[in-house]
């Protein structure tokens, strides 16, 4: 097996870690349909707390080993902290207002555009290629030809204030997710390792989070049903989940990494369909085919670039 991964392309090897994350993430709606009478907040901050803590220590040697280095980037890790402790708060609570499928849709599909626009504000000599825009409207065309086709056999029961403020709210945690995977990603680039750099951001977010629960964490574990689904969702999608999206950061760019993770609404809609048993229109097949072609395209994107455009991927900083 090590054998053949050491012969995979590394942006591959990152890019499937990536998708890989993805999967583990698009469970999370299924999980969390087996545990109903749980706050989609309480959840968020239990789920994302917990794993933050596994994170820090399982990387604790590396961790304090990096310590000094990941000091001298504090303010870039002070914003990618309070960035991590916003994202299931604005997540689960856009869900709640807007609807599952169009507060997962709006909150991942303006991650990538969230992240672009902050490299071309921070970053040095940020190009956005062809293939990446391309890449981006397929994508976001099919994530919106899923959302569309999800909502038809979905029920919100939000006026339109609420749901405009769940839109909002979406995409406050967009701009959170790309925020504090662009930090890591800087993180990394500065010498500090991936699972170093998701541990300082995960662990200290994890300080942030977690007290949320003396005010949001009723039922988290009220039933066996609502354990389980609790233990889950913070063992598997969010801490083998961010595992491996910290190992997919070594190998490819922040903006790469959030487009590649469209792939989650994709496994979310598989699953309601062969699990919960909902019905997906024609529409969000197409939409999904769509999607995979933009992950085909990010996914095996050439690494034969001229010199310029690979200090360009390299030096997101």
């Amino acid at each position: 097996m090590k054998g053949f991964f050491t012969n995979i392309d590394s942006t591959l090897q990152g890019s499937l870690a990536i998708l890989f994350s993805s999967i583990l993430w698009g469970t999370t709606g299924t999980a969390a349909a087996f545990a109903p009478d749980i706050s989609p907040l309480g959840i968020g901050a239990f789920s994302m707390g917990v794993s933050g803590l596994l994170l820090a220590f399982l990387a604790r040697k590396p961790l304090q080993a990096d310590w000094s280095l990941i000091l001298q980037s504090r303010a870039a890790l002070l914003i990618g902290v309070v960035a991590l402790a916003v994202y299931p708060l604005a997540f689960y609570s856009s869900m709640r207002m807007a609807g599952v499928a169009v507060g997962t849709v709006v909150s991942i599909a303006s991650a990538p555009f969230m992240t672009v626009v902050i490299n071309r504000l921070f970053g040095k000599a940020n190009i956005v290629s062809f293939r990446w825009v391309m890449s981006f409207l397929l994508g976001t065309i099919g994530i919106v030809m899923l959302t569309f086709a999800e909502s038809a056999h979905t029920a919100v029961s939000s006026d339109s204030s609420q749901k405009l403020l769940g839109v909002l709210l979406g995409l406050v945690a967009g701009l959170s997710y790309a925020i504090y995977a662009w930090v890591a990603k800087q993180l990394i680039d500065t010498g500090v390792k991936s699972d170093s750099a998701m541990a300082a951001i995960f662990g200290l977010g994890a300080l942030l989070l977690l007290p949320t629960l003396a005010f949001t964490g009723d039922n988290l574990f009220s039933t066996w049903s609502n354990a389980s689904v609790s233990l889950y969702m913070a063992l598997i999608p969010m801490f083998v989940g961010y595992l491996a999206f910290g190992f997919g950061l070594r190998h490819v760019d922040a903006s790469k990494a959030t487009l590649l993770t469209l792939f989650e609404p994709v496994v979310a809609a598989c699953f309601a369909v062969l699990i919960v048993g909902e019905v997906i229109a024609p529409i969000g097949w197409i939409g999904m085919a769509l999607i995979m072609v933009c992950l085909v395209l990010q996914a095996t994107e050439s690494k034969a670039k001229a010199p310029q455009e690979i200090a360009t991927d390299c030096t997101q900083a």
